[in-house]
């Protein structure tokens, strides 16, 4: 059976992602830095709940301890976890701002990876999915067709570009494992104020066919529900 974790999976694209696994017969690992929302989700889609925070750094070591000591090992892991941080006009964007974004939505990354790698590759399999988005996309915000080129969203924009540098960079160096990038595309959840035109269902297709499609698949790709894409 393939075991699946999930950060940041107690909403949104999160949640639906484990919703779809477990009825597909993953054992699903929900991540959730809020407990009870976390317990909720987890009983509600029968999934078991680990508690994580992706921004510390003994909270990510306790979930793969806890993770080690039940299951064993780790066949996908899915870097969900993310916030947005400050839109519009950028002249009064701080520091802190920028890093705050940038300390989940990158660093949290690195952080779940490193202490995850021993679990994946005791997989037959292993396959890491990091969540990224168009918004991040040379390609996409400069084509005045789509939606990401009419956004202001620095922090965000400029984490989900690092994001998906990073999946490259992690896919070149462990040929051994399959990683990529995914972008759900435009999807109504918490994060647009659910001003977006997909449902989460249609939002997370990447993601569920990312960690369906077996071995022999590319590694070091960015796709969405079409297939590869610019960036």
């Amino acid at each position: 059976m393939t075991i699946t974790f999930i950060t940041g999976a107690n909403k949104g694209l999160g949640h639906e992602t484990a919703r779809r696994l477990v009825a597909l017969g993953h054992t699903v690992l929900l991540g959730a830095r809020d407990v009870r929302a976390g317990r909720a989700a987890a009983r509600e889609l029968g999934a078991r709940h680990v508690p994580l925070d992706v921004t510390d750094e003994e909270s990510v070591a306790a979930a793969a301890a806890d993770v080690e000591r039940h299951e064993g090992r780790v066949d996908v892991l899915v870097n969900n976890a993310g916030i947005h941080g400050p839109f519009g006009d950028p002249s009064g964007l701080t520091g802190a701002d920028v890093g705050a974004v940038l300390d989940v939505n990158v660093v949290g990354v690195v952080r779940v990876t490193t202490a995850f790698l021993p679990l994946l590759r005791r997989s037959a399999d292993p396959v890491i999915i990091n969540v990224s988005s168009a918004m991040g996309s040379l390609a996409a915000t400069h084509d005045p067709r789509r939606p990401e080129s009419t956004a202001i969203a620095p922090a965000y924009t400029a984490s989900k570009a690092a994001l998906t540098m990073l999946t490259t960079q992690y896919a070149k160096a462990l040929p051994g494992l399959r990683i990529n990038a995914a972008d759900p595309g435009y999807t109504a959840t918490d994060l647009n104020g659910h001003s977006g035109h997909q449902t989460v269902t249609e939002g997370t297709d990447v993601i569920v066919r990312l960690a369906t499609e077996g071995p022999g698949h590319g590694t070091g790709r960015f796709v969405d529900r079409a297939g590869d894409i610019a960036w």
